[in-house]
């Protein structure tokens, strides 16, 4: 809304930007659904005041509208998570984003000897439950609660190495590569996830991580190594306190998305005389 100061139109509105949440709806059936937002907040309010004088008492907070998303000009954006298909069914509690890039590298000598690299970068995948964190070293600066119970969400990179030493070596098929990068990322996922209907439990990320690769290597004998990141992307279970004390408590079905900062989980896998 625009006032008049000194002769001159003056507009504004203030808000909060960046609230992200997620949320979790569980059925009796098992099935989960999940959406992660991104809101926006903007009050057109009558605080001149505060701009020109100083003077806040017509002022709103902004942590007031993060905590309560008041009637206002509130803008939503939903975050494209979609439920995992394994093996043509529905997942019950798994969900990716369709953002990852498939990643090459080739190093081609005059002598002949080959290095071919593939991989996978941006890689997100969620799921609901089946995960948890227990047993971890505590001392007087751990602050982490150990839990059974959590969202485990993460943004796979991955490149493997084929053993191929030779273009002579490599097998003369036609979208040879691309069809085994579809198969690679396949148990990557696969391994993630678990079955459609029960899933599979996650003790950590660390020990996710290290099934992914093992299963990868195990599947295809054409691939001689991999190097995995797997950054522990956080969905911290909300609950509001106000000022009298009052806590609202959800029913561990409202989250805070958190991205920075975030657990680094790397490592690599190799075959005995391989190279990474």
């Amino acid at each position: 809304m625009a006032e008049k100061i000194d002769g001159m139109e003056f507009e504004q509105r203030h808000g909060k930007a960046r609230v992200r949440v997620g949320r979790v709806w569980r059925s009796t059936s098992g099935r989960h659904s999940f959406v992660e937002w991104n809101i926006s907040i903007s009050l057109l309010s009558d605080c001149l005041p505060a701009y020109v004088h100083g003077d806040n008492s017509n002022i709103v907070a902004t942590d007031t509208m993060k905590n309560t998303v008041s009637a206002a000009i509130i803008k939503i954006v939903e975050k494209p998570w979609e439920r995992v298909d394994i093996n043509g069914h529905p997942h019950n509690h798994g969900f990716k984003l369709g953002s990852e890039k498939h990643t090459t590298e080739v190093i081609v000598k005059k002598s002949g000897s080959l290095r071919v690299t593939s991989g996978v970068e941006g890689l997100a995948l969620l799921k609901t439950t089946k995960s948890g964190f227990e047993g971890f070293v505590r001392d007087r600066y751990t602050i982490l609660p150990e839990t059974r119970e959590r969202v485990l969400a993460t943004e796979v990179t991955a490149s493997w190495r084929y053993s191929f030493e030779s273009l002579f070596a490599v097998p003369a098929m036609p979208l040879y590569f691309s069809e085994r990068y579809q198969d690679v990322k396949k148990v990557l996922v696969h391994t993630f996830f678990g079955p459609p209907r029960e899933g599979v439990d996650s003790p950590s990320v660390q020990a996710t991580l290290y099934q992914m690769a093992r299963d990868v290597l195990d599947r295809f004998p054409d691939v001689s190594s991999i190097h995995m990141k797997m950054p522990n992307l956080h969905f911290l279970p909300v609950n509001l306190s106000s000022k009298d004390n009052i806590i609202v408590k959800f029913d561990d079905d409202v989250y805070l998305p958190t991205d920075e900062p975030h657990g680094t989980i790397e490592a690599s896998l190799s075959r005995i005389g391989s190279k990474m």
